[in-house]
């Protein structure tokens, strides 16, 4: 804002004046997206960071980040340098491990095995998601072949109930009464039914 505001004053008193910071920026922007009435979504690309970056962010010793990288509690990345290069997963792993070893006093071998507990629990939950899936697929072609199957048993018991008031020679004849309405045929689609 104050770069912008130095940059008015030069340009009311008539001096040649040089791009501030903020219409440098403005001007970047605009060759970037182009017009401006069109919206541009502009796809964010996954950032590395260094090991000292790393290690200034949880303020620990460069050596205890190798050290972990060294036990297998995080795999960094390596560039054509062989330079560590951390993602965004790699600090939330790293600083999952940085909190159970310094603010829980875990060990490392502690530490490891959690990790490969939290492991193993993601798998089954993924498992027991996909079991999940599938029963329930499974339980709604049931369901429809069943709705389908009490459809067709009603049109049959609807069919054999007008065949046998037509049929005056049968045992079973039941007579109407003058002003018996006709039933109307069962819509079983807004039956509900509750499970316990």
């Amino acid at each position: 804002m104050i770069c912008q505001k130095k940059y008015d004053k030069i340009k009311e008193n008539g001096k040649k004046a040089l791009i501030g910071p903020l219409e440098a920026y403005e001007k970047k922007r605009s060759i970037i997206i182009g017009i401006k009435d069109i919206t541009v979504a502009i796809q964010r690309k996954k950032g590395f960071f260094s090991i000292s970056a790393v290690a200034k962010m949880f303020s620990v010793h460069q050596q205890t980040v190798r050290l972990y990288e060294k036990e297998g509690l995080i795999c960094p990345k390596r560039s054509a340098g062989n330079t560590r290069l951390f993602s965004e997963e790699d600090i939330d792993q790293l600083e999952e491990v940085i909190y159970l070893t310094h603010q829980l006093g875990i060990n490392l071998a502690g530490v490891e095995m959690i990790l490969k507990l939290k492991k193993q629990i993601n798998s089954m939950k993924k498992e027991m998601n996909k079991l999940f899936d599938k029963t329930e697929a499974q339980l709604d072609k049931q369901t429809d072949i069943s709705k389908q199957l009490v459809k067709a048993t009603i049109k049959q018991l609807h069919s054999k109930k007008k065949t046998d008031t037509i049929t005056p020679n049968m045992s079973n004849v039941t007579s109407k009464k003058p002003n018996e309405q006709p039933e109307e045929p069962l819509d079983i689609d807004d039956w509900n039914v509750e499970y316990d």
